[in-house]
């Protein structure tokens, strides 16, 4: 796949690129701004992934404007931005929303996941903060556990949470069990149920 990274750190946007070049099915791309990034869409893409803080954007107005030219899904990237801007994002059609400090596995997969036409954006990022406001259960678990969890309440078997969450299915179960427990439900619907009453998703 083929994809337009625009950052205008340049140390960080070749440590991206080093990196997920390294995927045998991804080729990038780079601008360092976004009248850069929209110059270049002529040449084909299958995702756009927009720094949240470079030279163009103009905060979100610069990700309306580049999913207006793309035509396919724009992402934004961002080591500084919290969990409002993230919502923000994803409230306006972004494809995803990636923390600059994701794990390389982990941004591999939600690239892939965000270029089939899905939403991606970490749970732990998106529940957390500000502390306060987050259901007490939640407090109680773990990132994984949460990502496992909000699959639950969208009805994935275990085999497709283990793809998406990039897991082995053996862990799934393991996390399925242990979210339960917290829970004090008997079984994954109820604790579905459950999660959706407690308002954690």
């Amino acid at each position: 796949m083929r994809i337009l990274l625009a950052d205008d750190h340049e140390l960080v946007r070749d440590a991206l690129i080093a990196l997920l070049e390294q995927e045998a099915d991804m080729s990038l791309i780079a601008a360092n701004d976004l009248p850069g990034a929209l110059e270049r869409l002529e040449e084909g893409f299958d995702l756009v992934l927009l720094d949240y803080d470079m030279p163009g954007m103009d905060g979100l107005n610069g990700l309306d404007k580049m999913k207006e030219a793309a035509g396919v899904p724009v992402a934004i990237l961002s080591g500084a931005a919290d969990r409002n801007v993230a919502q923000a994002a994803l409230d306006r059609g972004a494809a995803g929303f990636l923390p600059k400090t994701m794990e390389s596995k982990t941004l591999a997969h939600a690239i892939r996941f965000m270029a089939a036409g899905e939403i991606y954006a970490p749970i732990k990022f998106l529940t957390t903060a500000p502390e306060e406001n987050l259901p007490e259960i939640a407090k109680q678990m773990t990132e994984r556990e949460l990502q496992v969890l909000e699959c639950l309440c969208r009805g994935l078997s275990n085999k497709e949470i283990a793809r998406e969450v990039d897991l082995q299915e053996v862990t799934v179960k393991l996390h399925v069990k242990t979210a339960c427990r917290k829970l004090g439900a008997k079984n994954r619907t109820q604790a579905a149920i459950m999660a959706k009453e407690a308002g954690i998703f």
